[in-house]
């Protein structure tokens, strides 16, 4: 199975769906720590804030919000708009807010890593 990652130059290049899981959760929280959001709103600030590089489609994204508010990393609640619709709003919670920093730490620790190994990234180059 394979998630779709748009790339600037308008090219559509692919990504195994295992490389995607471990850090779709972490760009949710992310964009949440900024405020809270519902799912169109939150896909469309995924893909603007990371160059429309990052694509959530709704069949990834709705499951994965779920599975964070069954954490207790994110919590939803139905609002009805003007017009009578209602929208599901996400926050992220303290526990998700711990969450995310922890992952961040690991995130930073493994980009270097992986900077050293590929030799980019400005991280530091091996003695």
């Amino acid at each position: 199975m394979y998630n779709k990652i748009t790339l600037q130059k308008g090219g559509l290049m692919k990504f195994e769906s295992q490389l995607l899981k471990g850090i779709a959760p972490v760009v949710v929280l992310e964009i949440l720590s900024r405020g809270q959001m519902y799912g169109y709103e939150l896909s469309q600030a995924i893909e603007q804030r990371s160059g429309d590089i990052l694509t959530l489609g709704k069949g990834t994204l709705y499951p994965l919000l779920y599975n964070l508010e069954a954490q207790k990393l994110v919590k939803g609640k139905w609002e009805q708009m003007p017009s009578g619709r209602k929208r599901r709003y996400y926050t992220i919670t303290s526990k998700g807010k711990e969450h995310l920093a922890r992952q961040k730490e690991q995130l930073q620790e493994l980009t270097a890593g992986l900077g050293v190994v590929f030799g980019f990234g400005g991280a530091l180059k091996p003695a």
